[in-house]
């Protein structure tokens, strides 16, 4: 037996990847680059690599199977981490998450990191980052990082570039905010959660409302999740006009999802809440469309598209405010454009929720993350 086989892990990552074949190495290069894997060596400890390959129908999973081979064979700590696929033939994000947190990853693993397959690492102590919050935070649920547009880097912006970056300005005003594209739970918490069929984009901002109000069971306290100082990811920002306006309804669809789900949670009783993947569980178990039904009876209750959820027409001016001086001023164009998307995303969402639907995942086209670093396996 491998002698590395008797060190513990203590970290388990799941890459969530549908159809990223074209862009998936890039992201791989640089999570081997991390120190982590180092760090982990020093600690006697391991990790796991697993690619939650769900519904692919390109060559995401033989491109994947190929890139965890060579780096089995030739990286310096390749002792440290086992990297594995899991092909998982039914499609959907939530599912996939929930077969990596309670059927994949390593049972005596103390944190689980989930992370998008186009993302491309900053800094590369953010994973270690990410775990030490969680070590020296044990009050923190979850540890995130600093997300950075790839349109930061560009040496001449666009009025669109502008727009957006001044966007995520706003945007970082929000406490306790992280993103579901790169971040680490306790696995304790993560395994007392069950996402639901039905939830669609924002999983991230359900797992916030759980996590920040200890499963709906205190007031929010958005201390429960905590900023890895080193921890930092590059993703590709979305500035055409056709896939601004399509994440956009998918967040207006996410978030009435989310705000169905926690109103409903919030009526169950105390032992339903604290035990909550069990009693989400159950109720997948039952019937699997029981969010669908209640979504539905939301829209249909929900006259004008503007109500879809409490606070549609004042979030983004909410966030402006809340920037320090002139920037108020600088960044009121954007939020007053911000505010018409959102009026024609939650009409949309609107039209598209009255349907009957729920999952909308528009796929974009994909190019190189501008600004991102160029590592290389050695």
């Amino acid at each position: 037996m491998n002698l590395s086989e008797h060190r513990p892990v203590s970290l388990s990552i799941g890459i969530m990847a549908w159809n990223e074949a074209d862009g998936i190495g890039r992201t791989l290069e640089s999570l081997f680059q991390q120190s982590v894997f180092e760090r982990l060596a020093l600690r006697h400890e391991r990790c796991e690599i697993l690619c939650l390959a769900n519904g692919c129908t390109d060559r995401t999973v033989p491109v994947t199977e190929e890139f965890f081979g060579e780096v089995r064979r030739r990286h310096p700590w390749r002792e440290t981490f086992d990297a594995q696929v899991r092909d998982i033939a039914e499609p959907g994000r939530n599912n996939a998450w929930n077969r990596f947190v309670h059927e994949f990853s390593a049972p005596e693993s103390r944190f689980l990191c989930l992370m998008d397959a186009d993302i491309v690492f900053r800094n590369p102590n953010t994973l270690h980052s990410l775990m030490t919050t969680l070590e020296r935070n044990p009050r923190a649920g979850v540890a995130a990082g600093r997300q950075c547009k790839d349109i930061q880097f560009k040496a001449r912006p666009t009025l669109r570039d502008r727009l957006s970056l001044a966007t995520s300005a706003m945007t970082a005003t929000i406490e306790g905010r992280f993103s579901g594209q790169l971040y680490c739970l306790r696995a304790g918490v993560a395994r007392n959660l069950l996402l639901p069929r039905d939830l669609g984009a924002t999983d991230d901002g359900f797992m916030k409302a759980i996590v920040c109000t200890n499963f709906l069971t205190s007031a929010p306290d958005p201390n429960r999740i905590a900023t890895a100082p080193e921890a930092a990811h590059v993703f590709e920002a979305y500035v055409s006009p056709r896939d601004v306006l399509n994440n956009q309804k998918r967040q207006m669809i996410g978030q009435t999802t989310v705000h169905v789900l926690l109103e409903y949670l919030k009526t169950r009783s105390f032992d339903e809440r604290t035990n909550l993947a069990d009693t989400l569980r159950e109720h997948e178990n039952r019937d699997p469309e029981w969010l669908a039904k209640k979504i539905d009876a939301h829209i249909h209750r929900t006259r004008f598209f503007w109500r879809l959820f409490p606070g549609i027409l004042t979030f983004r001016f909410r966030r402006l405010w809340k920037l320090p001086g002139w920037r108020k001023l600088t960044h009121l164009p954007a939020a007053l454009a911000g505010f018409g998307v959102t009026l024609i995303a939650c009409w949309r969402a609107h039209r598209f929720l009255r349907r009957g639907m729920s999952q909308y995942w528009p796929k974009v086209r994909r190019q190189p993350v501008v600004g991102a670093p160029q590592p290389s396996v050695k």
